[in-house]
């Protein structure tokens, strides 16, 4: 990716960086590490064009989604920067291309929280046929998760493989023939999507719209 020159930078890369940076802030209730990357000089800055941004954060909570790793890349991408505030706006729609990993414990605190176990719940009834998600482990590059049916959790549970489709991620019980689309916004296209070392690693594009 872009090295962080930040001694060659000019102000207003610095200050466009600052401004981002309290922006994620404010969006995400935890980032651990972030680090952030303008490539444009001031002249551009001021006419509003910022040729590349990058941006890589690590131990992420975004609305109770959490992630281990996000790295976002857009190209072209037109703002207006007002100075007096650090207010930043986008002018353009762009796409960004993002990376992204989550382990276990990130899955598990996901689809098991209020926020999001509804999601949880599609999974075990459409591969499953349970009441709901009991757990869900990382093994052999592979999930396995187990239903949830009354109190009771299932415990043979079943070996689930991830693959992307047109744009779009599933969630494949091999055998019992069953699949499951992940419901993801439209806007984001899938890539690819792969389990290595414990991790779920995730490639995608996503446009922004304004």
């Amino acid at each position: 990716m872009i090295s962080n020159l930040t001694e060659n930078k000019g102000f207003l890369a610095k200050l466009l960086e600052k401004g981002i940076r309290i922006l994620l802030k404010k969006e995400c209730s935890k980032i651990s590490i972030l680090k952030i990357d303008i490539v444009a000089n001031s002249i551009q800055i001021i006419r509003g064009k910022i040729k590349k941004i990058y941006i890589k954060a690590i131990d992420i909570n975004y609305k109770n989604l959490f992630f281990n790793e996000i790295e976002l890349d857009a190209d072209e991408v037109k703002i207006i920067f007002k100075l007096s505030n650090k207010e930043i706006n986008f002018k353009n729609n762009f796409l960004i291309k993002l990376r992204t990993s989550l382990s276990e414990h990130s899955l598990k605190k996901i689809l098991l929280s209020n926020d999001w176990q509804w999601i949880g719940k599609m999974i075990s009834k459409e591969l499953l046929n349970q009441d709901k998600l009991g757990d869900i482990t990382i093994q052999n590059d592979q999930l396995l998760i187990k239903g949830l049916k009354g109190k009771n959790t299932i415990d043979d549970g079943a070996e689930v493989d991830l693959r992307t489709e047109n744009g779009k991620i599933y969630l494949e019980n091999k055998i019992h023939k069953k699949s499951f689309q992940i419901p993801i916004e439209e806007k984001v296209y899938f890539k690819n999507v792969i389990i290595k070392n414990n991790l779920v690693i995730i490639s995608a594009n996503s446009s922004i719209s304004f």
